[in-house]
């Protein structure tokens, strides 16, 4: 699972772009604790979510121009021109092309050979966020694609990422963790869109995964708040019981309650 302990490769960072960004607050401070904050008058409308005043995600109003209401999934580079430079040549894009933030970071936002777009987070006085694997914060990641080996080759040029399989009952998962890391550091997985119904219907893209202690209570409170459930609560051996979901305004997102080693 994800932890602050960040290399170059990690997730370490997270948003939504929303269509309501006053409602997205309204909704994941309900369901998650989280309390929206401003970053202020020269950040255009750009906040961050904070649990126990700890940054778990950021979050910000966008247009339909820009695109459905998401979350994107961030990873830590040490360079962040040259892993721009990166995908170009391994047949992905650039979105937004690196920028400074505020002396924050540098960030850049790309799409990857499949068109999913990811974020790239530079750190400087910010390496990411506060928390990670705990209840209310980032815990996995999975990409969704039409294509796995070509998804892994991309990565792994990209970012460095190494992937690994994984037997489970029913198939085989294909594990991500940062390069020369090891199995201990994986912090996701990528999934044949095909294979899921509920993904391939609406495309390609990064799936995020918070902790919760009760996956159960979660998925009733994000009904009762007008989310909506694409996957209900389900048991995973030896992964944990999980539940896909969407906010009010459609940005999906999963949560999961982490198998504990006594329940292996």
């Amino acid at each position: 699972m994800l932890t602050t302990r960040f290399v170059d490769g990690a997730p370490n960072w997270i948003d939504v772009g929303t269509s309501d960004i006053d409602g997205a607050g309204s909704f994941y401070g309900a369901l998650f604790g989280w309390r929206f904050e401003s970053a202020g008058p020269d950040a255009g409308g750009y906040g961050f979510f904070q649990l126990d005043g700890k940054t778990v995600a950021g979050g910000m109003q966008t247009t339909p121009e820009q695109g459905p209401p998401s979350w994107t999934v961030y990873f830590r580079t040490s360079d962040a021109q040259a892993t721009a430079k990166a995908a170009e040549q391994a047949h992905g894009r650039v979105v937004f092309a690196p920028m400074d933030v505020m002396g924050q970071g540098t960030m850049a936002i790309l799409a990857d050979q499949a068109g999913v777009p990811f974020g790239l987070w530079e750190p400087a006085q910010t390496t990411g966020v506060d928390v990670a694997g705990d209840p209310g914060s980032l815990c996995w990641v999975e990409l969704y694609t039409p294509d796995i080996a070509a998804a892994a080759a991309f990565y792994n040029r990209t970012l460095g990422l190494e992937t690994s399989a994984v037997s489970f009952p029913g198939g085989t998962y294909t594990c991500v963790n940062p390069a020369d890391a090891g199995e201990d550091a994986m912090f996701g997985g990528m999934v044949p869109l095909a294979d899921d119904p509920t993904e391939a219907e609406t495309g390609a893209y990064w799936l995020p995964y918070f902790e919760v202690t009760d996956v159960d209570t979660v998925v009733g409170k994000a009904q009762e708040l007008g989310g909506r459930v694409r996957m209900p609560a389900t048991d995973v051996e030896s992964v944990g019981r999980i539940a896909k979901l969407a906010d009010p305004y459609g940005a999906r997102f999963a949560v999961i309650k982490s198998a504990q080693p006594e329940d292996l």
